[in-house]
């Protein structure tokens, strides 16, 4: 059976990663077209990234047609997956969700926090429609999501969207277990992390290597060697020895906002000052990128896309779509409904859990009761979620403002009204659905 994979946000400078991720399993997951999709702002970056995405598969010599469009309707035609990569706003508007915080002392930041919260609100209605559009013309293809905030998109889409084959994926969990390979030497593929907690939230309960639980040994390369595993986007604070040791569990890269504030905050403010936010740089990366991806020589993925910060996404998301093809019934971390996996949240939650991927979508392994020591910050995190869902959909002023004050990174109720309402009118243009509420809450 042939396949054909449809890619939103084609013109992605993220995109030579999933090509490549395809071609090198096409073996066993036959695609045979694929068809790159954008909108009319981001029409020259698709043709670029087309162009190279062309050259990578004559390169590898595989059976792959490839087209590019601005029309989404015609490209989700017989699509068996669709996977989803949209920055609604671009990186401007990136920008403002790290600028508009900091300026006020918050944490800025593009999925946690202030910043993630705008995120969601310019991009949830947009996902909707998009579900929309393949629940009509290709109602039996997978979504696969990877545009963050992955998981509070993901639950949105399954919460409120009619299309219910839907699973998030992220690269985080990937990373961690490469860099615990790396810590013990050995190939990725011998390591298994039991997951448990959301999206860019999440905690390693526990580490084995070749079914051999691990996880005090790993504890002890953390606290004695230094070691670490955030991605290019976040740069690494040194953990609290004291921390690992009361925890026993791996933190994520993006725990540190949270667990150290402090000098997460000075450390991006210092950033800010000297180079601009994170947004402005990968601008940069991203110019340097394009200048590459339009060299007519270069037929492989460039490895300058490390740095743009979201290595290894072809392999969470390829490795989740050929698993849902052939029902393997292999273990992956995703992005997917808690169905009483973690029995502290509700079922209808979005978890970040390892689950058994099948051909009926995947299967959450049980993790039971949340350990004490993370179940409080999950718990609330998964509230502030929600509130976040129900403004971005309802655009109701009262529920945003309650999301706001429930993110721990916003420690003010008064910064919280004053970067709700900056950042409501700086992003007023993708924000439709608070047009009314805003002219209101003006007006009084």
């Amino acid at each position: 059976m042939a396949l054909k994979v449809v890619v939103i946000g084609g013109g992605s400078s993220y995109t030579p990663e999933i090509i490549e991720g395809i071609i090198k399993r096409q073996h066993q997951f036959p695609v045979n077209e694929i068809a790159l999709v954008d909108i009319e702002e981001g029409k020259e970056k698709l043709r670029i990234v087309s162009e190279l995405a062309k050259r990578m598969i004559r390169h590898a010599g595989v059976p792959i047609e490839l087209s590019h469009t601005i029309d989404r309707a015609e490209a989700l035609q017989g699509a068996d997956f669709v996977t989803v990569q949209i920055r609604v706003g671009g990186l401007k508007a990136r920008a403002l969700d790290e600028k508009i915080p900091l300026s006020h002392g918050l944490i800025g930041q593009e999925t946690n926090g202030a910043g993630g919260m705008f995120k969601a609100f310019r991009t949830i209605p947009v996902m909707l429609d998009i579900a929309r559009d393949i629940q009509k013309i290709c109602p039996e293809a997978w979504l696969i999501n990877f545009t963050n905030p992955a998981g509070i998109v993901t639950e949105a889409l399954l919460k409120h969207g009619p299309h219910q084959k839907v699973v998030g994926v992220c690269n985080i969990p990937y990373n961690m277990k490469n860099s615990i390979a790396e810590i013990f030497g050995v190939d990725v593929n011998r390591v298994m992390i039991e997951f448990a907690g959301l999206n860019h939230f999440v905690f390693g309960k526990r580490v084995w290597i070749d079914g051999i639980d691990r996880t005090e040994e790993t504890i002890e390369h953390l606290l004695n060697d230094h070691l670490g595993y955030s991605p290019s986007n976040i740069a690494a604070l040194p953990w609290n020895r004291q921390f690992l040791r009361s925890l026993r569990m791996l933190p994520s890269p993006y725990h540190q906002y949270y667990y150290q504030h402090e000098d997460a905050l000075a450390k991006d403010i210092e950033a800010y000052n000297n180079n601009g936010t994170r947004a402005e740089t990968v601008m940069e990366v991203e110019r340097q990128l394009f200048e590459k991806y339009k060299d007519a020589e270069i037929h492989e993925k460039p490895k300058e896309l490390e740095g743009r910060g979201g290595a290894y996404y072809s392999e969470s998301a390829c490795s989740l779509m050929n698993s849902l093809y052939h029902h393997s019934m292999d273990i992956q971390t995703v992005n997917t409904l808690n169905k009483g996996s973690i029995p502290d949240l509700p079922d209808d939650a979005v978890i970040e859990v390892n689950s058994v991927i099948t051909k009926s979508g995947p299967i959450p392994l049980t993790v039971g009761k949340l350990p004490a020591a993370i179940c409080g910050p999950i718990c609330l995190m998964k509230k502030f979620e929600q509130l976040v869902i129900e403004a971005a959909v309802t655009g109701d002023y009262n529920t945003t403002y309650s999301a706001m004050i429930t993110n721990p990174l916003v420690s003010s109720d008064h910064k919280a009204q004053k970067v709700l309402d900056e950042m409501l009118e700086a992003h007023k243009r993708y924000l439709p659905q608070f047009f009314e509420e805003v002219c209101e809450h003006e007006t009084k």
